[in-house]
């Protein structure tokens, strides 16, 4: 079968690249190696957890059996956990002493289905910093270059925040902030006025919290404070591929979707220099089968997409497929992760909230723009939020048995605060993606190797994470009750990102500054694999936004007959 286009993965990036370019008139086969779901039939979020099995907890001996990475992931449950793989069935492996947590999605729509939905902007001294102080390579994009493709997505998929002015957390297409509550209003009342460059927000959100028409269309509803958007949001009210992109896709009539569609490998034409098709194996016959296009985008997921890009190698390309510059697989970059405080916040105990927001508070990076730095570069924000802790959490405590247990379960606990710094991770080409060299997958695909862990920088932020976060609760007078003393496993932090990164020159980079493969003209890299650093925001809304903006760029080089 043959197609104007095949994007290779259906979540948060290749979901609007198949949108863009169906809306641009091409007929767009999109492959996606997991299940099929329906939102009206696999979403669960309108049972309580009294209605799953175990109180919605995975039985242990299923977890280290079936799900021992993927449990370590905050959304994994038993309401959740068809939308993982399991990692008894899809292997990969690692190098002794650098664990490394991949998260992944298995099914149509990704990990858009189940993510955090956290939407921030790089800024201009984001793309600059590479080129600043050395690391990595330069970005071929400013800030200038993306904006207008901001503008689209945030426009598109809806975002709630306020706009604050910051040039390290640029604004944008808002719709109205989710309110802070009364404890988080005096939480940034006294941090803003005890540091005079930090500032306290409500987390930039992609829910819809006053949905608009062309939501509506759409079939999307605004949010109902449930916050349970992890099992996916029945009334389309969070953004995923499932409730936004793909039905915007399905709209146009140009959209195929094939599901249970291992990508085995990309196929190459070297006397044209140009892709020609995909090999897939069918995830349940195991049968091959080739789709054949004039314009392919990889958005198979950072690891996903390298390990298919290394897995295309020929005797044209031995290093694998777009591979001429070695960087293919390296620069595996997660933001530092796991570096939480929890504090108590006194008094106010006539004071509630309604409802639950999808968002928190989040604090914007401030060392190295406002305050200086001691022993690190580049810096790191902050998500978090206050709350009021549940009666469950009040009354059931250890030793508290029969009548007291009834007394406190209708008490309501202390307001109980949380920071969570995300730092920027240093692109490092040691950090990399191989193919294993024996071991392969039920398909006969070698399976990934990944080698990665943290840096001299990385490492240098951490007690600076962790004592910032405990000045700012402090100063607005909580007891702090606890700090993790180490960061999470690379990986947790489910922001991968950097091994086909962008570039101005082909003898360092992967894709150039439209995602184009600079050896392989109808070859576009558009997912986490492309960026070239970090920054220290959640990358989600820049990878739907150098999509959009690599599927307008291809779409015109076809008409002007280029490729």
């Amino acid at each position: 079968m043959s197609f104007d286009a095949i994007v290779i993965g259906s979540g948060m990036s290749g979901g609007i690249a198949a949108k863009e370019l169906c809306e641009r008139g091409l007929k767009v086969l999109v492959l996606e190696r997991g299940k099929h779901i329906d939102p009206a039939k696999d979403y669960m979020d309108h049972q309580m957890p009294w209605e799953f099995p175990n109180n919605m907890q995975v039985p242990q001996d299923e977890l280290a059996r079936d799900y021992p990475v993927q449990s370590e992931c905050y959304a994994f449950s038993e309401a959740t956990k068809k939308f993982w793989p399991k990692d008894s069935e899809q292997p990969y492996s690692t190098t002794d002493g650098k664990p490394f947590s991949w998260i992944r999605g298995d099914n149509l729509g990704g990990r858009s289905v189940m993510w955090g939905r956290q939407s921030y902007r790089l800024s201009q001294m984001d793309l600059e910093a590479n080129a600043k102080d050395g690391n990595g390579c330069d970005w071929p994009i400013r800030y200038n270059d993306l904006a207008p493709w901001y503008d689209h997505i945030e426009r598109f998929i809806g975002v709630a925040g306020s706009k604050e002015g910051l040039p390290q957390l640029p604004d944008g297409e808002f719709l109205p902030a989710f309110e802070l509550n009364d404890a988080e209003k005096k939480f940034k009342a006294a941090v803003e006025a005890e540091f005079a460059g930090r500032k306290v927000i409500s987390g930039r959100t992609a829910n819809l919290s006053v949905a608009q028409p062309h939501h509506e269309e759409l079939g999307r509803a605004s949010c109902q404070n449930r916050s349970i958007c992890e099992r996916g949001c029945s009334y389309g009210a969070m953004h995923s591929s499932l409730t936004s992109s793909l039905p915007a896709a399905q709209k146009t009539g140009n959209l195929t979707i094939v599901t249970d569609a291992i990508v085995h490998s990309i196929i190459h034409d070297a006397k044209t220099g140009r892709a020609t098709g995909v090999r897939v194996i069918d995830a349940q016959t195991k049968e091959g089968r080739t789709y054949e296009a004039k314009l392919f985008f990889l958005n198979a997921s950072t690891i996903g997409s390298a390990q298919i890009l290394l897995n295309s190698a020929t005797d044209a390309n031995p290093r694998g497929l777009a591979n001429g510059s070695d960087q293919v697989g390296r620069n595996l970059m997660d933001h530092v992760y796991g570096l939480v405080t929890i504090a108590i916040f006194p008094g106010m105990e006539d004071r509630y909230y309604r409802g639950r927001r999808p968002t928190g508070i989040y604090v914007p990076r401030f060392r190295n723009i406002t305050e200086p730095a001691e022993g690190f570069i580049r810096g790191y924000g902050y998500q978090g939020g206050i709350s009021r802790s549940s009666a469950r959490s009040t009354a059931m405590q250890p030793g508290v048995v029969g009548a007291e247990v009834k007394q406190r379960a209708g008490q309501i606990g202390p307001w109980t605060a949380f920071l969570a710094g995300f730092g920027e991770m240093l692109p490092n080409p040691n950090n990399r993606v191989t193919l294993h060299a024996s071991r392969t997958d039920k398909w006969g695909i070698p399976i990934p190797h990944i080698n990665c862990a943290h840096g001299a920088n990385e490492k240098a932020m951490i007690k600076h994470v962790q004592s910032d976060a405990k000045a700012m609760l402090e100063a607005a007078g909580a007891n702090v009750v606890m700090q993790t003393s180490e960061p999470a496993k690379p990986g947790l932090g489910i922001h991968e990102m950097g091994t086909a990164r962008m570039g101005l020159d082909s003898t360092t980079s992967v894709v150039n500054g439209f995602n184009q493969s600079h050896e392989i003209a109808n070859l576009f890299i558009t997912d986490g694999a492309a960026m070239t650093s970090s920054g220290c925001q959640n990358p989600s809304l820049t990878y739907m936004a150098l999509s959009a903006r690599a599927a307008d760029h291809a779409v015109k080089l076809m008409k002007e007959g280029v490729i």
